[in-house]
């Protein structure tokens, strides 16, 4: 797929991956809906990637507001290319923690609830509407869905790890309802990134990080964000996770 025109929507595209990737298909003529909470910095955002993008509030664990926020996005733009699954969220915790033989706190359902709801249940409605809106307009269309290296399993993740591997499972599922209307999917699965968040680790807990890492460092957002542009130029891939790691295996 040539980018040059093409519609994008990514959510969590106010900052960090979300926010790399919008630039770089900004960079290469595509025009970008950028999906988040918060709506002062998702503007900002969509002011960084060219007069041609806009910014969206939408909560995507909300089928309603989901449904209208594709609707709206068509509508501004007269057609939808390609989404980009980018939204997360992180609520880490052991799923039972024991002090001398007694029950000191165990996962609760509200962590586990609000992770599934945002990376899974998110994933499942954006790419939904995403493919009904592509699939009525007849032009095919590509869908990336931004999965994890947790999704083989992480300790005191069990909420995330399982999310990641779901959306994994949905490539596939994807990759082969969708074929038949001209829509790829594929997905990214990363390691350790350098983000905001990566940057508030304390140094000794970089130290150790690093030296589990082959490639010896993080990785750079713009490198994942050009695995997505490998993606979506690449019309052969197809059903399959770009694994984006520097070697990490958990």
């Amino acid at each position: 797929m040539q980018i040059q025109d093409k519609v994008f929507v990514i959510t969590g595209g106010a900052r960090g991956l979300g926010l790399a990737m919008g630039q770089q298909i900004a960079n290469k003529g595509g025009k970008c809906a950028l999906v988040d909470l918060d709506e002062s910095e998702v503007q900002k955002a969509a002011i960084s990637c060219g007069v041609s993008s806009r910014g969206y509030v939408c909560d995507i664990s909300v089928e309603s507001q989901v449904e209208s926020l594709f609707a709206k996005i068509v509508d501004d733009y007269g057609r939808l290319d390609g989404i980009i699954n980018n939204a997360g969220l992180l609520r880490d915790g052991m799923l039972i923690k024991f002090k001398d033989g007694v029950l000191q706190d165990k996962m609760s359902l509200s962590q586990w609830r609000s992770v599934i709801d945002v990376n899974l249940t998110g994933t499942f409605l954006c790419g939904r509407e995403a493919a009904a809106a592509m699939a009525q307009a007849g032009n095919g269309g590509v869908i990336i869905n931004i999965s994890s290296i947790a999704k083989a399993g992480n300790i005191g993740q069990s909420n995330y790890s399982a999310t990641k591997a779901g959306v994994a499972s949905l490539v596939t599922c994807w990759s082969r309802e969708l074929a038949r209307f001209g829509i790829r999917v594929a997905g990214i699965a990363p390691g350790v990134i350098s983000t905001d968040m990566t940057d508030s680790i304390k140094p000794e807990g970089m130290e150790r990080l690093l030296k589990m890492v082959p490639a010896g460092r993080l990785g750079d957002r713009q490198e994942l964000a050009h695995a997505a542009l490998f993606i979506i130029e690449n019309d052969y891939m197809n059903g399959r996770i770009v694994e984006l790691d520097g070697g990490l295996r958990f």
